[in-house]
């Protein structure tokens, strides 16, 4: 039988996502869609036994003999060819440190010999899922942002994310550069937005909803999206511009405030002769999903495979 189903996994902070997609038509197969929570300060097993669990979920939808394997968009750092995590010094997952994932989950599930189980860094899974089948797919290059906790990117060239050579940054992403006092990450993210807002109210707000919320009425916060929009497209132009990417897809929970800075940051892109076309992601939470099947399609990954020991 044909095994043309891949099952795509977006390991979150505190979850898992996990979907049964056609890895002919790039379509999700929603009545599999499975989440379960998880407490990323359980110990190794613990966290295993949720993964397990909602994959499972999927698994006892399906066809078993149809599925060729498990996607993984999985954050770092992680050893994404041999599947080890190496999360430490962060307040997540860290009982995973030395853990190797993919003999837990091919035992916990008592797979078959032959069973696929793959890796791929999380924002390169989102950038992945939107250059198949999101907002960048009749491109050949583009950058995907996720604006969120972190600052998540990933550049793309016919799919395949770029991590090396003079075109883009070290490592493919941008979180890591200097910017400011700090690095980009620290800047362009829900953090850097609520704790400017904080230095200068003396507030702290849950997320960026809630600081959205307040645009009407606080100046203060007018002002914060405008110069986060500003510096944004300040900061992203020159890679854009030499990467020549065509198409940047704008994604995260900053994402849905976009109506709040993007014509700013627009504006900047224009200023800065940035003429690249800039889009919010469509697909949302399905990117990571679709890109982490992705990496069962055996042109991919043989075509990924030296970008996995950079991510």
């Amino acid at each position: 039988m044909n095994k043309n189903i891949g099952i795509g996994t977006d390991i979150g902070g505190s979850h898992i996502s996990c979907a049964a997609i056609d890895l002919d038509s790039g379509k999700i197969l929603r009545e599999t869609l499975t989440e379960r929570a998880v407490n990323n300060q359980s110990q190794a097993g613990a966290i295993i036994g949720v993964w397990t669990e909602a994959l499972m979920g999927v698994l006892g939808k399906i066809p078993f003999d149809r599925v060729k394997g498990i996607g993984f968009a999985m954050p770092g750092p992680f050893d994404y060819v041999k599947g080890i995590c190496y999360i430490r010094g962060v307040a997540k997952y860290e009982n995973l440190y030395g853990f190797n994932i993919t003999d837990a989950i091919s035992s916990s599930l008592n797979v078959p010999e032959g069973f696929l189980i793959r890796f791929m860094n999380d924002a390169s899974s989102f950038a992945v899922g939107e250059a198949w089948a999101g907002s960048a797919t009749n491109v050949t290059r583009s950058l995907s942002i996720t604006l969120g906790t972190g600052f998540g990117s990933a550049f793309i060239n016919n799919r395949i994310p770029i991590v090396d050579g003079p075109l883009v940054p070290k490592l493919g992403c941008v979180y890591h550069l200097p910017y400011r006092d700090g690095i980009a990450d620290d800047y362009f993210s829900t953090r850097g937005l609520l704790g400017r807002y904080k230095s200068i109210t003396g507030k702290e707000l849950e997320g960026v909803k809630e600081l959205a919320a307040l645009f009407g009425t606080e100046k203060t916060v007018a002002d914060l999206f405008t110069d986060f929009g500003d510096k944004l497209g300040e900061f992203l132009a020159p890679w854009l511009n030499g990467f020549e990417a065509e198409t940047l897809v704008i994604g995260g929970n900053i994402s849905h405030a976009y109506s709040l800075f993007g014509d700013v940051f627009e504006a900047r892109l224009k200023k800065e002769n940035c003429k690249v076309n800039t889009a919010l992601s469509v697909l949302k939470e399905d990117a990571a999903l679709l890109g982490s099947a992705y990496l069962l399609n055996d042109d991919f990954w043989k075509s990924v495979q030296h970008a996995l020991p950079l991510m």
